[in-house]
């Protein structure tokens, strides 16, 4: 086939563009996996097959999301948990939506500056390291809630796979030991979690050795038997509050007892006809997913072309602007008025418009607020059920394995959550943000987050579940996704697949992945006055689903598979499953 051609006008200019077809561009990346009946699809192929076998027997997708999150704490230590937290997006049949926020809390005995030295200024690794950085985990009580609430199946049964593979261990793949030996140093600094995840002569397993967590199937058999309650005033509790205070943490028995899942409605935006549901506050994931589309909407983004110089410039811009708002306004809602009605409303998003110049960057410092002083480790999967029910899921421990301690008989890594938060305004955290007053240290306060679990619908019927790991660039991963597929034609794997660009406001750099540009592109956007930084850091592991055919094209005509599944080719364990 041959390239075909177009000439249109923008930002007046007459611009021609040559249009390759997509399979020629992306032949790289695999076919999605196809489905029926149910589509599950996680970072840990075993997982997956748990979600799956979930579905055969009957569950739903809150089921099979459940007994995922379950699984993944035994077989993808460094993110998944039970000792961390996250959201989950659910879409019922009927088109009805919710969000649950089981998202890390700060200890009652938290304050503003912690992490701060005499001098003032934040002492280094204070919040990313031991016991100190540790918030309240919430992965129980959230996968509990929706299992009581949403969920069909007994708990035990959702459970057993978990406790097996964790009791029995399970054979070890080159993407599981290249994760354990990347934590190896991390974990060999605290005793329980060495004689957990090291050999006994301290070196990390090898591919084809089995990795038995016996203590982690005594908690995980204790929360089976008992609930929630196992966990936040049992044994469990007492474990990780003792370990606490003797290794310089504040965790105390109250904050385990006090914990509470929230439900809140999603956020929702409507993109050129499709509704986008995704994470309210205390996540920024939804909003600022939204406004960087709203401004999006008025570029004609299928004709400029994926990887264009132009349409690089306006995402980049669209991001600048939108950075700036996620960074400097949004919190806890509990703590913090969210202007969401605002960043949501299409004539802010022209505004932001009206400011971009067509012909050169903008400048990341003359947007700074008056008074204006997340990574890879954590996870996502995407579920679909028989009936149509859809369910999202991002947790996290934060950064690789956590804060990178177990307590003793639990055999749980807990989180290194408290980062998210801002130490001290105008100082970056792990990924780099740059943060303000809204989202500072405070009791029993949830950190502003960048996961961003979302679920897109078109004519009432679900479309496309999606969302990533990445950190801060979880929103970005995951806004490009859902563009290559509406925008660029791309299928749902190609759209995980394609190379990603990110941009947060501070600091002012466009992050390219390799070989995400052309050179003749990045010199464009260099001569518009873009700093680029070409770099193979933290691209996330997304996870996604399309429903009707792989792609809009097959939508469209008709006659493809029902569910089509896609895991990120940047995971080297994952798995899309469907049946």
């Amino acid at each position: 086939m041959h390239p075909t051609r177009r000439t249109i006008i923008a930002f007046g200019l007459s611009l021609t563009f040559a249009f390759v077809p997509l399979t020629a561009i992306f032949a790289a990346s695999p076919q999605p996996a196809k489905g029926e009946h149910g589509m599950v699809v996680t970072a840990q192929h075993l997982a997956s097959r748990v979600g799956v076998e979930v579905l055969k027997k009957g569950g739903n997708a809150v089921d099979a999301a459940v007994a995922v999150g379950y699984a993944l704490a035994v077989v993808y230590p460094n993110a998944g948990n039970i000792g961390g937290g996250g959201f989950m997006t659910i879409r019922f049949k009927d088109g009805r939506s919710t969000f649950l926020d089981f998202r890390e809390r700060a200890p009652l005995a938290s304050t503003k500056t912690m992490y701060l030295g005499k001098d003032g200024e934040p002492v280094k690794g204070a919040s990313l390291d031991g016991y100190l950085a540790v918030g309240v985990p919430g992965s129980v009580a959230g996968f509990e809630t929706a299992r009581e609430k949403y969920g069909t199946l007994p708990r035990q049964d959702l459970m057993a796979p978990a406790i097996r593979y964790a009791k029995d261990g399970f054979v070890l793949e080159q993407g599981d030991v290249a994760s354990l030996e990347g934590g190896a140093e991390r974990l060999a600094r605290d005793s329980a979690a060495a004689a957990i995840f090291l050999k006994p002569d301290g070196k990390p397993y090898a591919i084809g050795e089995r990795l038995v967590q016996a203590d982690l199937a005594a908690s995980l058999s204790a929360i089976s038997e008992q609930g929630r309650d196992a966990f936040y005033k049992g044994p469990i509790a007492d474990g990780i509050v003792r370990a606490s205070v003797e290794k310089g943490g504040i965790l105390a028995k109250a904050d385990f007892e006090n914990y509470a899942v929230r439900e809140l409605e999603p956020v929702t935006c409507n993109y050129r006809g499709y509704e986008i549901t995704s994470s309210p506050p205390p996540s920024s994931g939804g909003v600022i997913i939204c406004e960087i589309l709203n401004v999006l909407e008025f570029y004609p983004l299928s004709y400029l072309g994926a990887g264009s110089a132009e349409t690089v410039k306006v995402m980049v811009e669209a991001m600048r602007h939108a950075y700036v708002d996620r960074n400097s306004a949004l919190g806890d809602p509990d703590f913090v008025d969210n202007p969401v009605e605002k960043l949501l409303d299409k004539n802010y998003a022209k505004e932001i418009r009206e400011k971009i110049d067509p012909f050169r960057a903008g400048v990341s410092q003359e947007l700074m607020p008056k008074g204006f002083g997340e990574s890879r480790e954590t996870t996502h999967y995407s579920i679909v059920d028989n009936d149509g029910n859809a369910v999202a899921v991002t947790y996290t421990l934060n950064g690789s394995f956590g804060a990178g301690v177990v307590a003793d008989g639990t055999g749980i890594l807990l989180n290194n959550e408290m980062d998210d938060f801002t130490q001290k305004p105008g100082v970056p955290n792990l990924y780099g943000l740059v943060q303000g007053e809204a989202n500072a240290i405070e009791p029993r306060k949830t950190p502003l987050s960048s996961m961003s679990p979302t679920i897109v619908a078109k004519d009432g019927k679900p479309f496309m579940v999606i969302g990533s790991p990445g950190g801060s660039r979880i929103i970005t991963i995951t806004l490009e996704a859902i563009v290559n597929v509406v925008d660029h034609g791309m299928n749902i794997q190609e759209a995980i697949d394609a190379p990603r660009i990110h941009h947060q406001w501070l600091p002012d750099t466009v992050y390219i992945e390799p070989f995400g540009l052309s050179p003749d592109t990045e010199k464009l956007l260099a001569g518009m006055g873009y700093h680029l930084d070409v770099t193979e850091a933290t691209w996330g592991q997304a996870a996604g689903i399309l429903v009707g055919g792989k792609s809009l094209a097959e939508i469209e005509k008709g006659g493809g598979a029902r569910y089509n599944g896609a895991i990120d080719s940047r995971a080297a364990s994952g798995e899309a499953i469907g049946y």
